[in-house]
C-alpha cells in the first residue's frame, strides 16, 4: 500500500485510539458501580449524578468545541481538550469524597468532549459522503471497544490496582493518545477565519435548519438514552432488577458492547453501499426506532426476565439513531461543520445527562414511596419509554411534512 493510501487509514486510527478511551470512560461507571455504592454509599441518584456529570462535562464545551474545530482545525483543537482529560483522570485518581469526584468526572467528561466530533470534521473535509458513513460506524466501532474494555477487562484489573489505580494508567494512556495524534493527524486547515463566522451562519442558522429541528427530540431522547444505559444503567438493571452478581452483570454488559461493536462494524461495511444506491439514510431510522421502542417496550413487560440478551437486542435496534449524525454534518457547507456536528452532538449528551440522572431520581423516589427495586427500575424506565414514543411521533411527524430531506 502506498503512503498515499496509507495516510487516512492512519488519520483514522489515531482518532480511533482517542475515542477507544472516550467511550471507556464514559461506560466505566456502570461496571464500578457496585464499588462505587458499597466503598462511598452512593445511593441510585447519587451513581446517576456521577455518570452523568461525565455528559455535564462534555455537553458544555461543545459550542466552544465547534467554533473552535471550524477557526482552529480539529487536530489542535483534540489535543488541548485531551490535556484537560488527562488531568481529570489523575484528579479523579486523588479525589477524597464524592464532590470531588463528580467535579473531576465534569473535567474528564469535557476533556473528552472533541474526540468523536474533531474526527468527523476531519472526515466532512477530506472524505466523500460513503466515506464519511463508513468512518462514522468505525469510530462508533471503536467506541464500542472502548466500552467493551470498560466490562470485564475491568473487573479482572480492579483486585491489581484499585479504582484509583485504573485512574491512573488510563491518564497515561490518554496521554499516549495525545501522542499519537500530534504524529498522525495533518496540520489543521481552518475552515472559517475569526470574523467570518456571520458570512457563513452561526448556531442560530444551524438550530433553525429543517433537518436539525426533525432530528433534535430524537438525539435528545433515544440517542442520549442508549448512551445513557450502555454507560449505566445496564450494569444496576442485571444486579437490581434480575439478581445478578457483580461479576454477571459485568459479564453481560460484555456482551451487550460486543453487540454494539458488531453492528458498528457491519453498519460501516453496508452504510457506504446504501448511500451509493440511494437508499434514504432517515427512511432507515424510521424502520429501526420503531423496533426499538417494540423492544423497549418487551423489556418492560418480561422485568426480572429482560436480561443482558433482551437489552443487547434493544441497542442494536436503537443503534440507527446513529446514523444521524453524518447526514446532519453533509446538510451543512463545509465550513459550517464543526459547528453543526457539535451543536447536535450537544443535543445529544445533553439527553443523556438528563436521562441518565432523571431515571435515578426516578428510582429513589419510587423506592421512597414503597416500591420495591424491580417495580421501581420498571417504572423509572417505562416514563422513558413514553419520552422515547413522543421524541419517535415528531421525527415521524416533522418528516411527513419536511419537503428539505427525504423521508
Amino acid at each position: 500500500m502506498t503512503a498515499a493510501r496509507r495516510a487516512p487509514a492512519m488519520v483514522f486510527l489515531a482518532f480511533a485510539f482517542s475515542y477507544f478511551f472516550s467511550a471507556l470512560l464514559r461506560a466505566i461507571t456502570a461496571t464500578l458501580a457496585p464499588v462505587f455504592s458499597a466503598e462511598l454509599g452512593l445511593q441510585a441518584a447519587d451513581l446517576g449524578l456521577l455518570a452523568g456529570a461525565f455528559f455535564f462535562g462534555f455537553a458544555a464545551t461543545q459550542l466552544p468545541l465547534g467554533r473552535a474545530l471550524d477557526r482552529v482545525g480539529p487536530r489542535r483543537t483534540l489535543l488541548t481538550m485531551l490535556a484537560l482529560a488527562v488531568l481529570g483522570c489523575c484528579a479523579f485518581a486523588l479525589a477524597p469524597n464524592r464532590a470531588a469526584l463528580i467535579a473531576a468526572r465534569v473535567c474528564i467528561g469535557a476533556g473528552l468532549g472533541a474526540c468523536l466530533m474533531a474526527a468527523l470534521t476531519c472526515f466532512r473535509q477530506h472524505f466523500t459522503p460513503p466515506a464519511q458513513q463508513r468512518a462514522n460506524a468505525w469510530m462508533l466501532m471503536a467506541g464500542s471497544l472502548g466500552m467493551v474494555a470498560s466490562t470485564v477487562p475491568v473487573q479482572w484489573l480492579l483486585p491489581a490496582l484499585g479504582w484509583r489505580g485504573l485512574f491512573w494508567v488510563l491518564a497515561g494512556l490518554l496521554l499516549l493518545a495525545m501522542a499519537g495524534v500530534a504524529w498522525l493527524v495533518p496540520a489543521d486547515r481552518p475552515q472559517t477565519p475569526p470574523g467570518a463566522e456571520d458570512a457563513v451562519g452561526g448556531y442560530a442558522d444551524i438550530v433553525r435548519h429543517p433537518l436539525f429541528r426533525r432530528l433534535a427530540p430524537v438525539a435528545f431522547v433515544t440517542y442520549g438514552g442508549l448512551i445513557a444505559l450502555q454507560a449505566l444503567w445496564a450494569g444496576p438493571w442485571l444486579t437490581r432488577v434480575c439478581g445478578w452478581t457483580a461479576d454477571e452483570a459485568a459479564r453481560g454488559l460484555l456482551g451487550i458492547n460486543t453487540a454494539m461493536l458488531f453492528t458498528f462494524m457491519a453498519w460501516g461495511a453496508v452504510m457506504p453501499r446504501l448511500v451509493r444506491a440511494g437508499v434514504s439514510v432517515l427512511r432507515l431510522m424510521r424502520w429501526g426506532l420503531a423496533a426499538s421502542l417494540l423492544l423497549l417496550g418487551m423489556n418492560l413487560l418480561l422485568g426480572a426476565s429482560a436480561s443482558a440478551l433482551h437489552w443487547a437486542a434493544w441497542c442494536v435496534a436503537t443503534s440507527f439513531i446513529t446514523l444521524s449524525q453524518p447526514v446532519v454534518g453533509a446538510a451543512f457547507p463545509v465550513q459550517q461543520a464543526g459547528r453543526a456536528l457539535s451543536a447536535f452532538n450537544l443535543v445529544i449528551f445533553s439527553g443523556v445527562f438528563c436521562v441518565q440522572w432523571g431515571i435515578g431520581l426516578l428510582i429513589d423516589a419510587l423506592r421512597a414511596h414503597g416500591l420495591a427495586d424491580d417495580a421501581a427500575f420498571r417504572a423509572a424506565f417505562a416514563v422513558y419509554a413514553g419520552c422515547s414514543a413522543a421524541a419517535y411521533g415528531w421525527f415521524v411527524g416533522v418528516g411527513r411534512g419536511d419537503h428539505h430531506n427525504p423521508r
